[in-house]
């Protein structure tokens, strides 16, 4: 019974610590992904517009051992920014994936 207060003031500290020591988020726009499958074909995604926002299309996305779909997603539209859907393109003997992501326009 007494070590219940000590638990929790251990796991409260372990929690602040962890916030104050986590490096800052940064965008990355290429996985590097790099596979001998070659990706099945996209799949159609039935799109309706929405204003204030774009289609992010969905992917294959390599597991290890195979493919799995992950569907399209809308996302916030970015002024000065265009968005660049994720894609398979052939590398060599094999394929690699390129995230989505947004550029400068």
């Amino acid at each position: 019974m007494t070590m219940r207060p000590w638990v929790l003031a251990a796991a409260v500290a372990v929690a602040a610590l962890g916030t104050v020591h986590a490096p800052p988020a940064q965008a990355r726009g290429y996985v590097d992904v790099s596979v001998r499958v070659a990706p099945p074909p996209v799949r159609y995604e039935r799109v309706r517009v929405r204003p204030g926002y774009v289609w992010a299309p969905g992917y294959w996305r390599w597991t290890g051992r195979q493919h799995v779909w992950v569907g399209g997603h809308y996302v916030r539209v970015r002024p000065g920014y265009a968005y660049v859907a994720p894609r398979w393109y052939r590398h060599g003997p094999g394929w690699r994936f390129n995230d989505g992501h947004w550029a400068r326009r």
